[in-house]
């Protein structure tokens, strides 16, 4: 039975090691993963097989490399290695608007923060994301051209072949 117990909780911390990376944009391979890693931390260094081992939910790292991969992947060490999530901020999110989905690591870790701000704070954060959204929103608008952009370009002026002088126009 604890062997069961222990391979649920290592196959639950590898999905979120998983989710952790892809959150950071990090690819979730075992060569990747312990290169970065390996730059970061200031141990004995990782190989491979130990990132596959994580990857794949058949180890969970002890607890100064949980902390170095927490400060790399910007979550909580706490959240990476039991889980914790806020559902409730989740849930929240899905009634706003349902095509978001759930949150991941850095986007709660992201939200705790905020809330912890200065009500004038939180409107400086909020007018900074409405800013963006609408500069976002504009590049992927299609720009509408004036009718004297529409006419095509003139086609271009091949140069001179080599060794061919311009005759001078008689």
């Amino acid at each position: 039975m604890a062997k069961s117990v222990h391979g649920e909780e290592t196959k639950a911390f590898a999905a979120r090691l998983r989710l952790a990376l892809e959150g950071a944009g990090v690819r979730p391979s075992p060569s990747v993963v312990a290169h970065e890693f390996n730059l970061r931390y200031w141990g004995k260094s990782i190989t491979a097989h130990t990132a596959r081992a994580w990857l794949a939910g058949v180890a969970i790292p002890m607890q100064d490399k949980l902390r170095t991969l927490s400060d790399w992947l910007k979550v909580s060490p706490d959240e990476l290695r039991f889980g914790g999530r806020s559902s409730s901020l989740d849930s929240l999110v899905r009634e706003a608007d349902p095509s978001l989905g759930e949150l991941n690591l850095q986007d709660r870790e992201m939200l705790a923060r905020y809330l912890t701000l200065q009500p004038a704070q939180r409107k400086t954060v909020q007018e900074v994301v409405h800013a963006l959204s609408v500069a976002a929103h504009m590049a992927a608008a299609p720009r509408h051209l004036s009718p004297a952009a529409k006419q095509p370009a003139a086609p271009p002026v091949s140069p001179p072949r080599r060794g061919s002088a311009a005759r001078p126009a008689d």
